[in-house]
Order: structure tokens, then C-alpha cells, then sequence
């Protein structure tokens, strides 16, 4: 049975999303809800990349679809539509791009973030498409396709009371909220806090959430002291809390390439990569980002469309 859902809807490029709030939609326990990608059509018309098609496996070449994942939580790159069906965002038209470059049409599924990577290296799904920071933990069980940088922003309450910041230090026995399987639940939260314990202070009260609407929530309603996640996307947030919280000032934490997941040894990782080179070189990224009010800054094309084993 569906909880009833504070709902706050994000405007971007445009479109009005479904965003940060209460609602965790279908994505909560990792079960999946399949999208039709009409609903999400790109900022370009994009032509078949000969060299791209030619490359793509028979059996998906047969198929005619390539199966994207998403958690849709995290606009600008992935969230529903006001019909809470639809899911749109930077990585949906980026997908459809890519698989239009590949004369295929994209399948989007919404899945629970912590879900994903296994679904990929289970053959569940061909992509997974979530903003995913390449780390080497990760790309131990699955291989990627670069497509941006991104770094860690911290959110904190309107005001910010508490004067927070994205040092480390800084946030030494705060309570702070991250979505589950995030680099930042993962990785940068237990560093923090052992580093924390270390010079003598109090160690950082992690909190764990389904999906990052969860964890936004639980700032906004002062069960954390301060949320965690990709810059940009906090940013998107933050601008449709209605004043609720706020970006703390600062450079992002760690920056990282971004990348589309594939199971080890997909053979789509070589056509999605030229295919990417490609719509980088053409400027439909760029159009793209620009679409979703994405800072120019996170396109690093000397990286986009590398192949990460």
C-alpha cells in the first residue's frame, strides 16, 4: 500500500518533476517500474552512428531496446514526471541518445539505488544510468562508460545554523543523512567519522536512507543535522525545497568521473563508448546539460566515453 507523499515538484529545463520529498515511489525495496522513453524525448534529434551500430551484439541489435536503470530520486538526472509514471531527466535523454546513436530505442526501468549494480552484473538490466561515481570498489564488479565529473555538496537547513561546511572536520558528531549505496554512505561517511575518532572527537552519526528524497527529508524534518550527495543534484534540490534547506558554501568534496554501469565484459560498453565520444563532439551532451541547468564545468571531454575495467 502507497504512503501518502509530501510532494514538491522541481522545475527544470522546463519540465516539471516530481521531486525531493517524502515520496520514495516504487524504487523503495529495490523493486523496478518500467517507463515508456517517449515520454522523455532529448533536446536533440539524434542520427544512427554507423561506426556505434555496427558494433552493437546481435542478440540486442535483434531486441531493438537497450534496458536503462534508474533511480529516479535524484534530478536533475533521473526523477518522475508530475504523472509519477514517467521518468525523465539528464541521464534519461542521454540514454535515449546513446541509443538512438546505436539504432535502438531505451528502455527505462526505476529501480532502488543499492539495487542497481547487482541487476547489471545479473543480467537484470543492459545499463545502469544513475549518476554513478566510478570508484575502484565498484569497478571491481562492474565496468563503465564515462560521461561527467561530479563532486560531494552538503545540504543543511535554511540559514545554515549549524554553520556546516563539506570539511571533514566540520562535521564531527552531526548527524548526517545519505542515501543508501551512495559513495557518500559508503565510503566518504566512515572515512569522515574515522578520521573524527582519530583527533579525539566525536564520531559523525551516520543515517542511511532508501532513496535520496528519504534523506533530504530527513533534514528538512531535523531527524539530520545535514544531507549528503552529488553537488549538482543537491543544488537542483535545494532551489525546490521552497527555502527549506540550502547548499553549504564551499568546492566539492572529492571530485569523481560519472559513469553508465555495465556487467563485466558487456559487449555494449565499445559502442556505447563511441557513441558517447561522439555526442560529445556534436555538442548534443552539452545541449543536454544545458537542458537540465547542468554546469558546463562537469563535462570533462578529454575522459567522456572512456571505458573503465
Amino acid at each position: 500500500m502507497r504512503r501518502p507523499c509530501s510532494l514538491i515538484i522541481v522545475a527544470v529545463g522546463g519540465m516539471a518533476l516530481l521531486g525531493a520529498a517524502g515520496c520514495t515511489s516504487a524504487s523503495t525495496a529495490g523493486s523496478a517500474t518500467s517507463s515508456a522513453s517517449a515520454g522523455a524525448a532529448s533536446a536533440a534529434v539524434v542520427e544512427v552512428d554507423s561506426a556505434a551500430a555496427a558494433m552493437v551484439p546481435a542478440d540486442i541489435k535483434a531486441k531493438g531496446t537497450i534496458t536503462f536503470v534508474h533511480d529516479a530520486s535524484y534530478p536533475p538526472f533521473e526523477a518522475f514526471a508530475a504523472d509519477n509514471k514517467t521518468i525523465v531527466g539528464f541521464d534519461v535523454d542521454l540514454a535515449n541518445a546513446l541509443a538512438a546513436s546505436l539504432g535502438l530505442k531505451a528502455d527505462h526501468v526505476n529501480a532502488g539505488f543499492d539495487t542497481i549494480l547487482a541487476g547489471i552484473s545479473s543480467k537484470k538490466y543492459d545499463v545502469g544510468m544513475s549518476a554513478f561515481s566510478i570508484t575502484p570498489a565498484r569497478a571491481k564488479t562492474v565496468d563503465f562508460v564515462t560521461y561527467l565529473d561530479g563532486g560531494t555538496g552538503i545540504a543543511v537547513k535554511a540559514g545554515n545554523p549549524l554553520k556546516l561546511t563539506m570539511d571533514p572536520a566540520a562535521l564531527c558528531g552531526h548527524k548526517i543523512a545519505a542515501e543508501n549505496g551512495s559513495i557518500q554512505g559508503l565510503d566518504l561517511l566512515p572515512a569522515m567519522s574515522a578520521h573524527c575518532v582519530k583527533d579525539g572527537k566525536s564520531a559523525i552519526a551516520s543515517q542511511m536512507y532508501p532513496t535520496q528524497s528519504a534523506a533530504n527529508l530527513a533534514l528538512t524534518s531535523g531527524r539530520a543535522d545535514a544531507v549528503i550527495a552529488d553537488s549538482v543534484s543537491l543544488s537542483v534540490q535545494a532551489k525546490a525545497s521552497n527555502g527549506q534547506f540550502e547548499v553549504a558554501p564551499g568546492p566539492d568534496y572529492e571530485p569523481a568521473p560519472t559513469g553508465l554501469a555495465l556487467r563485466k565484459g558487456s559487449p555494449l560498453a565499445e559502442p556505447l563508448s563511441v557513441a558517447m565520444k561522439a555526442l560529445v563532439a556534436d555538442g548534443t551532451v552539452n545541449k543536454l546539460m544545458e537542458k537540465w541547468d547542468i554546469p558546463a564545468t562537469t563535462l570533462n571531454t578529454a575522459i567522456a566515453g572512456k571505458v573503465v575495467k
